[in-house]
């Protein structure tokens, strides 16, 4: 008899070798319906761990969310240059198929960080932006209205793309900036942020989302805290998972995984503060950085959909 997790392997696997024969990724009927398919296979909560599954899942799992980065980006490109078209673009951005998803998820991350922070950011940064950057517009829009968003994508179009949807909007295109740079290469300025977004697509494998994470933690100011998003259980498949041991640096804070058709797990940490210690406690004359037992006391959460 075929267990429930090895059922949604082999269909997940099936899916994948669909996928990796398509000419193009670009949105299309085959595109969009097999994306689909996929997503409704991975997200019912599933008690999977990726991390255990056979080395050819595991290269099928990296290969897939490398596709669907693809065809997101794909989707979003093509989903901004038609809204951009319409004389007032913002009040036509449900016109993406999964706005709404963007509306709960940033509802959710703005209510994780008030838990989080007693004052609202005056200065916050998005990582990996996009074309279509939806979380920055929700949030700038509905929920931080006097915040400055400072947006950086690798992508010069992606980020030409944005500014023409925010251009229209004259109190809006004040406080969203775009910034076109890997964020290896951004050093000094990421101290003005009190809070960093780092998008589920920046760094695609354990090892370019550890890179990333590690330049942030030397970087950002201590105190400031830091948004990521993960994924849990199936809904791995589709999105690369951040394992809360390896933020080195933070101190993690919550993880909420959503049951709903939010894919994304929300991850938030605070960069330890660097605390001075007398000479007599230190190896050396040089400044040594308190860090606290990571993960000590930290509040895992599913939450439920309504």
């Amino acid at each position: 008899m075929v267990c429930k997790e090895d059922l949604l392997i082999e269909q997940v696997c099936e899916l994948y070798q669909q996928i990796s024969t398509l000419d193009t990724l670009k949105p299309c009927e085959n595109v969009d319906t097999l994306f689909t398919k996929l997503v409704l296979t991975c997200m019912p909560p599933s008690p999977i761990d990726v991390t255990k599954l056979s080395t050819k899942v595991q290269e099928i799992r990296s290969k897939l969310i490398r596709l669907c980065g693809e065809a997101e980006g794909h989707l979003e490109s093509h989903y901004s240059t038609i809204i951009a078209s319409y004389n007032n673009p913002l009040n036509h951005l449900n016109i993406f198929p999964y706005y709404s998803n963007y509306l709960k998820l940033s509802l959710l991350e703005f209510n994780i960080l008030s838990k989080h922070s007693t004052n609202l950011p005056k200065k916050v940064a998005f990582i990996g932006s996009g074309p279509l950057p939806l979380t920055s517009l929700v949030l700038a829009s509905n929920h931080l209205p006097n915040t400055i968003f400072h947006n950086y994508d690798i992508d010069p179009l992606a980020n030409s793309k944005a500014s023409c949807l925010v251009s229209s909007d004259p109190e809006l295109s004040k406080r969203m900036v775009f910034f076109t740079n890997d964020i290896l290469d951004v050093s000094n300025t990421l101290k003005e942020y009190e809070v960093v977004y780092l998008a589920a697509l920046v760094g695609m494998n354990i090892e370019e989302k550890n890179r990333i994470i590690d330049h942030l933690a030397k970087h950002m100011a201590p105190g400031a805290l830091l948004m990521l998003r993960s994924a849990h259980g199936a809904r791995a498949f589709l999105y690369p998972v951040v394992d809360t041991s390896d933020l080195r640096g933070f101190e993690v804070l919550s993880v909420f995984h959503p049951t709903d058709e939010v894919i994304n797990s929300v991850v938030i940490a605070r960069k330890y503060p660097m605390v001075l210690l007398p000479n007599k406690y230190c190896c050396s004359d040089e400044v040594q950085a308190f860090k606290p037992m990571i993960n000590h006391g930290i509040e895992e959460l599913v939450v439920e959909d309504n």
